[in-house]
């Protein structure tokens, strides 16, 4: 299921312009189709984007992400992704299991 974005006159109510449907109205379902979607498109929208295209990227990419870690708080964590065990691999070692 596609999320629709708002248009650029629809205001929160603290006045900030919204650029999609509120996270946490999201499903679960529909939080990782949106967090994959934005995750897939930031590296066009940082090279080739306007200054106000990245600004809605960040702002959207910290919503839908703060919605995810305050639903899922003791999500997995794997040890090569910490500072730890990025310091165990060295440079260049795979941080998760199996890559």
């Amino acid at each position: 299921m596609f999320v629709q974005w708002r248009q650029k006159s629809d205001h929160d109510e603290r006045g900030t312009i919204m650029t999609g449907v509120d996270p946490d109205r999201l499903d679960d379902q529909q939080l990782m189709k949106e967090l994959e979607t934005i995750h897939r498109t930031r590296h066009d929208t940082l090279l080739y984007g306007s200054n106000d295209a990245l600004r809605a990227h960040n702002e959207r990419m910290a919503q839908l992400e703060g919605e995810y870690l305050r639903r899922n708080p003791r999500r997995p964590v794997v040890a090569g992704r910490t500072r730890e065990g990025a310091r165990e691999r060295g440079c260049g070692g795979a941080a998760v299991p199996g890559v």
